[in-house]
């Protein structure tokens, strides 16, 4: 069995799948699968990865399109390695970024870590200041802001088990996140860049002000919380997110 498991979704990805694929390949840990699940694409993303010779790549074809969620958790039912961790198709790891994250979790005996990213346009240069990892990630302090980025992050799922995507929001990422954090005390930071995330025009992740509702379900819905609470955390969330950001804070 591997010891990483290596969950990507994949639509319509050609553009910067090939750059993508390099970035696992090259990964100074070797011990790792690579489960690709494409959702329907329509361009040449599922024949760029059915070109590849490494049986460590796993690729399956949803059945119909039912958006990045519902494809990453096609892959976590299939997968078999210790350490989950995740890349979206469009962006990039440094070459020791598996290494590095595998054996700091083993040192820091922690269920969680996560590390600085370097935010970058579609051609990987950068563009804010990198996102720092230098705080412990809980499941109060996640409540004000998703820390967690999916590319730069890391879970044990043997100790905690599988997490999975809850499908239909647009925040599913951060729902995920806080449903692990509610059964480990603490997530820790590597304070090294080891990912690249690529920022582009047309992200949804960026375009906080049409996401505000979304935000509010997660704690309203997911959550349960009262609605007061809900849009204190929102409220939170929404200032945090300009901050995070704003070049004026970067």
């Amino acid at each position: 069995m591997p010891e990483v498991s290596i969950i990507t979704p994949c639509y319509n990805s050609s553009r910067f799948l090939e750059e993508t694929i390099n970035a696992v390949i090259n990964q100074t840990f070797i011990d790792w699968e690579w489960l690709i699940t494409d959702d329907r694409s329509t361009d040449h993303s599922v024949e760029i990865i059915q070109n590849i010779n490494d049986p460590r790549i796993k690729l399956t074809i949803a059945e119909k399109n039912g958006g990045a969620g519902h494809a990453r958790n096609i892959s976590l039912r299939n997968a078999e390695g210790r350490f989950i961790t995740f890349l979206d198709a469009d962006d990039f790891w440094e070459p020791n970024f598996l290494e590095e994250m595998v054996h700091f979790i083993k040192k820091e005996n922690t269920e969680l870590a996560y590390s600085a990213y370097a935010r970058c346009d579609e051609n990987l240069v950068p563009k804010l200041e990198d996102f720092q990892a230098d705080k412990d990630v809980t499941f109060n302090n996640m409540l004000k802001t998703c820390r967690l980025s999916l590319l730069s992050s890391m879970y044990d799922s043997q100790r905690v088990g599988k997490e999975y995507f809850p499908e239909g929001s647009k925040r599913e990422d951060h729902v995920m996140w806080l449903n692990l954090l509610k059964k480990i005390t603490v997530g820790k930071p590597l304070k090294k860049t080891m990912a690249k995330y690529r920022m582009h025009a047309t992200s949804v992740s960026r375009k906080k002000k049409n996401i505000i509702k979304d935000q509010y379900l997660v704690y309203r819905d997911f959550m349960k919380f009262s609605i007061l609470k809900s849009l204190y955390y929102t409220a939170n969330w929404a200032l945090n997110g300009f901050m995070k950001y704003s070049k004026l804070f970067n």
